[in-house]
């Protein structure tokens, strides 16, 4: 997962409320602990995402070239029939 947050925002806890949330909605079993890396000025956001998403084929769960039906970015947000039916104004 990639996400965006400011300098000073408490990373753990953000981590902790989101594994929280989703274990209870959609019954994720998540692993006890996490990962995490700020982006450096030097670093690429696309390189990682790039790397994220290779993560199910080193893990051998997809084979290369294959579609992870769970990774999803901004623009997939977008169209989802959830997010268009939000927008869409009310009917009289």
């Amino acid at each position: 997962m990639l996400i965006g947050v400011s300098g000073n925002a408490q990373l753990s806890s953000m981590i902790r409320d989101f594994k929280r949330i989703t274990t209870r909605i959609a019954n994720i079993a998540w692993q006890r602990n996490f990962f995490d890396h700020r982006l450096r000025r030097d670093e690429s956001p696309d390189e990682k995402v790039a790397y994220i998403r290779e993560n199910p084929v080193r893990a051998g769960l997809i084979a290369e070239g294959e579609e992870w039906p769970y990774a999803m970015d901004a623009s997939d947000l977008n169209s989802r029939p959830e997010a268009s039916m939000a927008s869409a104004p009310a009917s009289s």
